[in-house]
């Protein structure tokens, strides 16, 4: 495969995402300026455009009912989840590539996993306690020497159960060990961000020879496969989203909105122009609708709704 012509995930579930508003009906005059724009910003959304109709012309191949649950408009809420299922895997023959990267389709069959939105709590069988925030997945395989996690994607919040075999959490970037500590462990696209919230934790990168990193407990680092960036304090949100909080301690807007759109569908832009806006405040995250409309008496931004799935804040006029 050219990997030129590959296309990221997310850029895929826009594709398919807009695709279902097109399903939906005639958009309007904005919608439908918010589609051209979201269309031409990029030539991966052009190509992920020209497979999705090329996705779309192999299910009308398909015999009798089964073309008319794929092709057919989904009238129901149920059905409109099977679509866009069948067209994201559909999706994924042109992004090969990058879903072996960003293990994308094996969190489908993990052995826990929580979908977007949601978090999930789960006790292991040597008392460790796991929290698996939104979109997260993990596989656990324990044995006789050791007990390893493996974070598929997403993040946790680990609370190691007393046991004399190691405890150790794989990412893509390398492995996070912890004893009788509670741990915080986020796997990133190209790096792991750790936090340990109670003990110390050990980091080997998966590229590096020799002693392990040692993190004290009340540190953070993001770590990649060949280097690990130097520790810093925990900060005011971390291990919050365990209690469905966003913490914001003079937090740059567009970092704040980028960890909003984990909790919600579709694509939520922030303007440069107020992207540097700070901003404090305890927000819910069961509700980003509301976290949306608080950020407009909070700071001088507007909220652009063009469709459900597509959001942009931009500087009020």
């Amino acid at each position: 495969m050219n990997e030129a012509r590959t296309f990221s995930p997310q850029v895929a579930e826009q594709a398919v995402q807009w695709w279902l508003e097109l399903q939906d009906g005639a958009l309007d005059p904005r919608q439908q300026q918010a589609w051209q724009r979201w269309l031409h910003a990029d030539g991966e959304h052009r190509r992920a455009w020209e497979h999705m109709q090329k996705v779309n012309q192999q299910f009308a191949g398909l015999p009798g009912p089964l073309a008319q649950a794929t092709v057919g408009a989904p009238h129901s809420p149920g059905r409109r989840r099977a679509l866009k299922a069948l067209l994201l895997l559909g999706m994924a023959g042109a992004t090969t590539l990058a879903l072996r990267q960003q293990h994308w389709l094996p969190p489908l069959v993990a052995d826990y996993r929580s979908p977007l939105g949601q978090r999930r709590q789960l006790q292991l069988d040597d008392g460790s306690r796991i929290h698996l925030n939104t979109t997260s997945a993990v596989d656990v395989r324990f044995d006789a020497s050791q007990r390893l996690i493996h974070l598929l994607e997403g993040e946790i919040m680990l609370t190691a159960g007393v046991d004399a075999r190691p405890l150790r959490i794989s990412t893509d970037q390398g492995l996070v060990t912890t004893e009788r500590g509670q741990v915080n462990v986020r796997q990133m696209l190209n790096s792991t961000w750790v936090q340990a919230l109670h003990g110390a934790v050990a980091i080997q990168p998966a590229a590096v020879q020799g002693t392990p990193l040692r993190l004290a407990d009340g540190q953070q680092v993001e770590f990649e496969r060949q280097r690990v960036n130097p520790a810093r304090p925990l900060d005011a949100n971390s291990g919050a989203w365990v209690d469905g909080m966003l913490i914001a301690a003079h937090m740059r807007l567009g970092d704040f909105l980028a960890e909003v759109g984990r909790y919600r569908r579709g694509q939520l832009d922030c303007d440069a122009s107020v992207a540097n806006l700070l901003l404090s405040g305890s927000f819910p995250l069961g509700n980003t609708e509301s976290i949306l409309d608080s950020l407009e008496a909070a700071l001088p931004v507007k909220v652009r709704r063009f469709t459900r799935y597509w959001v942009t804040v931009q500087a009020r006029v």
